[in-house]
């Protein structure tokens, strides 16, 4: 069986590759990915060492329909994890055309490409088009409740309204043309190799170094925390047991408010580090304006894919940051490669005027 990964050097899909080719001999990998500014091949060193007759990188652009043309006509791809997307809001809020164009069209050019190479889904390997989407499409709760995979989308960013557009080409596609397509909705990962503008991995590597931790708003936003491996393992269960046209939220019922984790960032590197110069970093956190549209808290019921495929979060929260930190702490390497001028810019221009302003 191969499986075609699109953004397989991001964060969520280096980890998803790591687990598939450590607990599925069978499988081989193709990762396809255009190496913008999250993707990082260095994510993946060991992978291309140990699995050499598994494992192989493609680089190109899901917008470029010829391309993906040439993949399948490459490689006899099987199945497809599509991770390939712009995903932080805050770059959405300020450069919306690109989520638009990667997806929204990306995902398109990717249903089109495998409904011609898949004349059937019935055949010798049975074929599967899992799509990574996130629980952002549904818009924000109250203080209670939780969605479900019924739950009507209400996007509030221009990143959650383009995934919500290319879930409804998905399920489209699997209603119209009988793709066998699945959809997850997960909750707020972390874990190793999450590029650091993300909060978990910004304010890891703001404290370790004394800078100021910009926290939005007043910083009582709730997530629903799932360790990457944990999500990793889900997304797999999906793809080999889930059922075409279904939908599956992933997430492990850990609600947390925003300066909570970071409160706990900071008490574990002062515990790990020793004091800043005799302050505990919690005096670097500055309360910045909030985020345009900032929902306020997201929650899942994850009763379904827990009732059908039999999966459940294994990591604990305070376990799994930790493990997070001191991984951080352990590859400052790869951090000080991520950190390149292009992010710095990105940084000030996002975060620069607003440190000043409370």
């Amino acid at each position: 069986m191969m499986i075609l990964v699109t953004g397989g050097c991001g964060f969520i899909g280096s980890n998803f590759i790591r687990h598939v080719l450590q607990s599925r001999k069978e499988i081989k990998v193709v990762n396809l990915d255009l190496l913008t500014y999250a993707g990082n091949l260095s994510s993946l060193l060991d992978v291309e060492k140990i699995f050499p007759d598994r494992y192989q990188f493609v680089r190109g652009d899901i917008r470029d329909k010829e391309f993906l043309r040439g993949v399948f006509e490459t490689f006899e791809i099987d199945s497809v994890a599509h991770f390939a997307a712009e995903s932080h809001v805050d770059r959405s809020i300020l450069g919306p055309e690109v989520f638009v164009q990667t997806n929204v069209f990306g995902t398109f050019n990717l249903l089109e490409i495998c409904r011609k190479s898949w004349p059937t889904a019935e055949s010798m390997r049975p074929k599967r088009f899992l799509h990574i989407s996130t629980d952002e499409v549904y818009g924000s709760l109250g203080t209670s409740g939780y969605f479900t995979e019924e739950s009507p989308y209400l996007p509030s960013s221009p990143y959650a309204a383009s995934k919500a557009s290319s879930d409804h080409m998905v399920h489209a596609y699997f209603h119209t043309f009988g793709l066998p397509t699945l959809i997850t909705h997960s909750s707020n990962n972390y874990g190793p190799f999450q590029f650091p503008e993300k909060l978990i991995p910004l304010m890891i590597s703001n404290a370790r170094e004394g800078m100021p931790l910009p926290v939005y708003g007043d910083g009582r936003n709730v997530r629903d925390w799932i360790y990457v491996e944990d999500h990793c393992r889900a997304l797999l269960q999906v793809l080999e047991k889930g059922s075409p046209g279904h939908r599956y939220n992933i997430g492990a019922n850990c609600e947390k408010q925003n300066i909570d984790v970071v409160n706990l960032i900071c008490n574990y590197l002062d515990e790990k580090l020793g004091l800043l110069e005799g302050r505990h970093r919690k005096s670097l956190i500055r309360f910045v304006h909030d985020r345009l549209g900032h929902d306020k808290r997201y929650a899942l019921d994850t009763s379904k894919i827990k009732n059908a495929l039999g999966w459940k979060p294994e990591v604990a929260f305070e376990q799994g940051l930790r493990r997070t930190v001191d991984w951080y702490l352990d590859n400052p390497l790869w951090v000080k490669e991520i950190l390149d001028g292009s992010y710095m810019e990105y940084y000030q221009k996002q975060y620069g005027d607003r440190l000043n302003e409370r």
